[in-house]
């Protein structure tokens, strides 16, 4: 396994991070290496014109700024070699998935978030539970195990994961109300559904096919981080604001203009899928990872990875059972990421019930979930951009500690019950689940072998996905009064805080699934001797 510098040039290697990369899927990085000296086709070159005798015209200006812009979103894209190992190639689809869940968050602010969220209306918050959330919680546990089993065809999944979501943004077009502004109730949850799982299926696919786009010269946490803040800026903001525009100018026209956006973005989206390079579709080794553990807390671990390999290569031979537990760290940070997740579910829907409940006018509603909105948005933009300048080295100490400023964050807004705290504690939670993902991210890259990051990163990501549906289908549930609401989401992140302790000091309030295993866990079932007895 080879690492290549990124431009071809020796000096490279001596500034590598603390986390080197051994990226075996990438091809002779070196043999396909542009010419880095040359800007981008037509960047730069307004700059070199002689300028004309007077001052410049409001066109030429915009041009260059343009120019400027997109020169340095390049160069921010292209970085550390990403333009060659396939990670700007991810950045593109990514940034379109963002932008796609913003574009139909805009457009179904009103008719799905805020006529659910009516506190007169319960059976259709009921409805919302039953159809939208309900069933997200029985899929996104199988969406780990079916993404193990795709072994070809991971770039084709991505497309259709947009493909599908276009197919469902032309019904709800077809069925929209011009007079009313809004759908057919038989039509609006199945898709809203449909567009949740979707999209949810994008992320773990992504964090899937990450590692095999990773540059030689960055880690995995850089790199998630990296794709977060680049979907952040260029498409929950840039692609928030284009829905919110063509929404606003389509309303006069009575169309539903943040969905014509959606079709662009997911349209797009399945384009740049398909140009992810092919080596990640490369599964060949790939060793399944598995949340149980059969083994006992204190076994060694073999303090150099393939050393039974080389040490009995005639003994061995590869079975289809495979399975790589995880560590004690990662499972540590599993569950203090779940927890956070449960209180990041739980913001993202709560405000709006309470916003509605009590009989505001529209702006006070607007300026309960922009105070919110913006403190979360604040939050997580400045826990990706310090996760990625943290030294994790101690990835699980981290998340306990993130966990437990978000408990307490939630535990002093329950005794407060004031808005301007619970938007302190979006503040926190956001920041707080950057920072716990990176240190999962860590994790997983230190404590497992190579051929198990991808399964690893995926069945991850679906756990966060259902830690998520659990918190929001608690905002939907819980009495629309902030101390109360928050006392019970306390109760959860205590619950989830405990086991997050106990399994980092190696034991487990759930047999099985906490932390009472060594850091590093030896593959089960996947080697035999000549007799059929596993080796350990």
């Amino acid at each position: 396994m080879a690492n290549y510098p990124s431009d071809g040039v020796n000096h490279r290697r001596q500034r590598r991070s603390s986390t080197p990369s051994a990226n075996r899927y990438l091809p002779d990085l070196e043999a396909r290496s542009p010419n880095r000296g040359e800007p981008p086709p037509g960047v730069g070159g307004a700059a070199g014109r002689s300028g004309h005798s007077g001052p410049r015209s409001a066109a030429q200006r915009s041009r260059d700024m343009g120019s400027k812009m997109y020169g340095l979103f390049h160069r921010a894209a292209t970085a550390d070699g990403a333009d060659k190992s396939g990670l700007t190639a991810l950045t593109y689809p990514v940034m379109a998935n963002f932008a796609v869940d913003s574009a139909m968050a805009v457009a179904l602010a009103n008719t799905l978030f805020f006529a659910a969220a009516s506190g007169e209306s319960k059976s259709k918050v009921a409805l919302y539970l039953l159809i939208t959330i309900a069933p997200f919680a029985v899929i996104a546990p199988l969406i780990g195990p079916a993404l193990d089993r795709l072994q070809h065809g991971r770039r084709l999944a991505l497309a259709m994961s947009f493909t599908l979501r276009s197919a469902l943004v032309v019904v709800l077009i077809a069925n929209y109300d011009g007079a009313t502004g809004s759908f057919p109730s038989w039509v609006l949850y199945p898709c809203a559904l449909g567009m949740m799982v979707l999209s949810k299926s994008f992320s773990v696919l992504r964090s899937a096919v990450t590692p095999r786009v990773l540059p030689p010269t960055i880690d995995l946490v850089r790199v998630n981080s990296r794709l977060t803040v680049f979907g952040l800026l260029g498409g929950t903001i840039a692609g928030g604001a284009v829905a919110a525009g063509a929404e606003y100018l389509f309303n006069l026209f009575h169309m539903p203009g943040a969905l014509y956006v959606c079709i662009a973005m997911t349209v797009a989206g399945a384009v740049l899928a398909m140009r992810i390079p092919k080596w990640v579709e490369v599964t060949t080794g790939e060793v399944p990872t598995t949340l149980s553990y059969h083994g006992g807390a204190d076994e060694p671990a073999p303090l150099v990875r393939g050393a039974k390999l080389r040490r009995h290569p005639q003994r061995r031979s590869e079975t289809r059972d495979a399975r790589q537990p995880l560590g004690r760290n990662i499972i540590t940070a599993l569950w203090g990421n779940c927890t956070i997740k449960v209180m990041v579910g739980f913001l993202f829907l709560y405000p709006a019930f309470v916003a509605k409940s009590h009989e505001k006018s529209g702006w006070e509603q607007l300026m309960i979930l922009g105070l919110i909105g913006a403190a979360a948005a604040i939050g997580n933009f400045g826990g990706n951009y310090a996760s990625a300048r943290l030294q994790l080295g101690h990835p699980a100490q981290l998340v306990v500690r993130s966990t437990t400023a978000v408990t307490l964050a939630a535990l002093v807004t329950a005794l407060t019950g004031k808005l301007l705290v619970a938007a302190l504690a979006a503040l926190v939670t956001s920041a707080a689940s950057a920072i716990a993902k990176a240190s999962l991210d860590a994790s997983l890259q230190d404590d497992l072998p190579e051929e198990s990051r991808a399964s690893a990163f995926g069945r991850s990501e679906s756990l966060l996905q259902l830690a998520w549906v659990a918190g929001g289908a608690t905002g939907v549930l819980v009495y629309t009064q902030l101390h109360i609401g928050f006392t019970v989401i306390s109760t959860m992140l205590i619950l989830g805080l405990a086991q997050t302790l106990v399994s980092y000091r190696g034991d487990s309030l759930i047999p099985g699934l906490g932390g009472n295993r060594p850091v590093v866990a030896a593959q089960e079932g996947g080697w035999t001797d000549p007799a059929g007895v596993p080796r350990e």
